[in-house]
């Protein structure tokens, strides 16, 4: 199955109903039979043919316009409050069916760290790039990864990323381990499907490759989930502040912020 982020005119932003979306998308994957793994993509924008410009996904769509012409019992189903997006989270990270990330162009913020939780193996195109801006947007980093970083980067390295909103080329992330690959554009796609044909049958052993992404990922959810409710914690902290308001001004006025730690 191919999950495709798919709202290029946005650069794939993901807004709360998009995570909502991802999280039935899982849970369809889950239950299908036949559907032995996934790759997560984003969509190229139909008016533009420069590589240099795609989009993986921009991260988190925080306008308001996301929720225009939503029914209510899909509204129902979404925690206004669950802003590190706990549920989505604990859903990719509980899918013992393989997920592979074709990451063809900029990923930030939540895109890179949902796929950081979420993927079992991250492809990245030679023109992708990763940022996670948290700290300018005047908030906290989500989607576990204040737990997972640390422990693929080691603490200070990953405060480093974090405090400092280092953006990272597709070759820093695969010599920081949290890339597997970095390919010329034109052939991520193929070589990602191809990867994937690897872990199902008949070119491998799908129900052994699922018993080891379980014994690889449970002995970690509580850990997972304690990490998302002490995100929530501070991300609803932080949603009220005056730096975060500044970082929203800032961004919509096009010039640099400037905080007060309040």
């Amino acid at each position: 199955m191919t999950l495709t982020f798919n709202t290029p005119k946005r650069k794939n932003a993901l807004s709360p109903v998009s995570f909502l979306e991802i999280f039935w998308a899982i849970d369809h994957f889950e239950k299908d039979d036949t559907a032995g793994a996934m790759i997560l993509t984003g969509a190229k924008d139909p008016d533009l043919d420069d590589p240099l410009k795609e989009a993986y996904s921009s991260g988190g769509y925080f306008n308001p316009n996301a929720f225009k012409d939503v029914p209510d019992e899909v509204m129902q189903q979404i925690d206004m409050k669950d802003i590190a997006q706990k549920k989505a989270t604990v859903k990719l990270f509980n899918c013992y069916k393989p997920i592979l990330a074709a990451m063809n162009g900029l990923a930030i913020g939540g895109a890179f760290t949902m796929t950081l939780a979420g993927c079992d193996l991250i492809y990245m195109s030679e023109h992708a790039w990763i940022q996670m801006p948290f700290s300018r947007l005047g908030i906290i980093a989500e989607l576990a990864s204040s737990f997972l970083l640390p422990r693929l980067l080691g603490f200070q390295k990953a405060k480093e990323i974090i405090y400092f909103a280092r953006k990272l080329t597709a070759q820093e992330c695969l010599e920081l381990n949290i890339a597997n690959a970095v390919l010329p554009h034109a052939e991520l796609l193929d070589h990602v499907r191809e990867q994937a044909r690897q872990l199902i049958p008949p070119a491998g052993a799908g129900y052994a490759i699922q018993q080891m992404k379980r014994a690889f990922h449970k002995p970690y959810i509580e850990a997972i989930e304690k990490a998302l409710d002490l995100e929530n914690e501070g991300l609803n902290n932080c949603w009220t502040t005056a730096d975060f308001a500044e970082s929203l001004t800032a961004r919509m006025e096009k010039r640099t912020p400037v905080y007060k730690g309040k």
